[in-house]
């Protein structure tokens, strides 16, 4: 769903899009957001006190497995869902009482490509421009400037149903840029792309932060948080549980750690047996894999292949690695990730819900 401006120029915090601007506001900022969803005589916490600031020109990452509250967080922010308590504000703007002001100045690309499918891609963002008040002559130059930005003139005139996967992300995103946000909210914006499309995508959106946008970057996928994000929120059932920077959280976890994938299923026992007598260390019979923790740096491998060679251990591959953001989440929230790729919804939220 598309956020479009609102005819209303009621406006009470000042804005750069406005008069009277004051910068020195947060960018985003949330106290105390709280959501619950009532079917039948249950209830489901979604958000259960969310406290949030995003500094201007950052990359906030959200990260969480699904159900964990982001969409949730993200369609209050772009005043889609009204919260059942607490506060926020988008740009100095409050999301309730200055909904119409905050849909000015945010973009907002949703888990789903919004894109009217009958439409061609030029015709999708010629509309989406004539929404955002732009003339229809600088609607059409918006849109080849956009077209060419992420490289889909060649499909410029076909209609969007024809499109890839990867294409339609793309569309939908340069639709949720055609107003020229300020601020822009990704709702897991590369689910379902291949490893291609998915680099292709973080390339747009270091583009977008080095113009100075704002962003707000939802993602169940771990290494895309470490490589966008300049801060990460982890989320879980409706609460921050962690936040700092990508190298901030790894060290939460500890050092360096030693990896060895066994040939054997068999010998993992004796692999954990010879390589963590005190039970320090974990194992993976799926994967063959024992780890254990560092403590020598690179010269402990020569070690650690030396002692399974005397244990008759035959060993694949051994290597040193440190935390991953894999680790942070296992470590937080007691589970792995869930892969990003089923494209489910965050939450099922009713639309009708969607604030005024």
């Amino acid at each position: 769903m598309r956020v479009a401006p609102s005819e209303s120029t009621a406006i009470r915090t000042p804005h750069p899009k406005v008069p009277g601007y004051v910068a020195d506001v947060a960018a985003i900022e949330t106290e105390g957001l709280v959501k619950v969803y009532r079917s039948g005589g249950d209830e489901v916490r979604a958000l259960d006190g969310v406290d949030l600031d995003v500094q201007e020109g950052t990359v906030l990452g959200l990260l969480g497995p699904n159900g964990a509250g982001k969409t949730t967080t993200v369609r209050i922010l772009a005043t889609l869902l009204r919260a059942d308590a607490g506060r926020a504000t988008v740009a100095g703007l409050d999301v309730v009482r200055d909904a119409q002001a905050v849909r000015r100045v945010i973009g907002l690309s949703g888990q789903y490509a919004a894109v009217d499918e009958n439409l061609t891609g030029r015709e999708n963002l010629w509309m989406f421009g004539r929404l955002y008040r732009l003339s229809s002559p600088d609607a059409r130059r918006r849109a080849d400037d956009l077209l060419g930005r992420f490289g889909l003139e060649d499909a410029a005139d076909r209609v969007a149903k024809t499109y890839s996967g990867g294409m339609r992300r793309r569309l939908d995103l340069a639709a949720a840029l055609v107003g020229r946000p300020e601020l822009l909210f990704l709702d897991e914006p590369t689910t379902g792309l291949d490893p291609r499309g998915r680099l292709g995508m973080w390339d747009v959106i270091r583009d977008q932060v080095r113009e100075g946008t704002t962003l707000l970057l939802t993602t169940q996928y771990l290494e895309e948080a470490d490589e966008l994000a300049d801060d990460i929120a982890v989320v879980d059932h409706g609460r921050i549980i962690a936040r700092g920077t990508a190298d901030e959280l790894k060290a939460q976890v500890g050092g360096e750690r030693i990896e060895v994938v066994v040939r054997h299923p068999d010998d993992l026992r004796r692999a954990v047996a010879t390589l963590a007598p005190n039970g320090d260390g974990t194992c993976d019979r799926h994967t063959r894999r024992v780890t254990v923790a560092a403590r020598g740096g690179a010269q402990e491998l020569v070690e650690v292949v030396k002692r399974l060679g005397d244990a008759s251990v035959e060993v694949d591959d051994v290597g040193l690695r440190r935390p991953t953001l894999d680790d942070v989440f296992l470590t937080l929230t007691g589970h792995v990730a869930e892969d990003g790729s089923t494209g489910e919804d965050d939450e099922d939220e009713p639309d009708e819900e969607l604030a005024a």
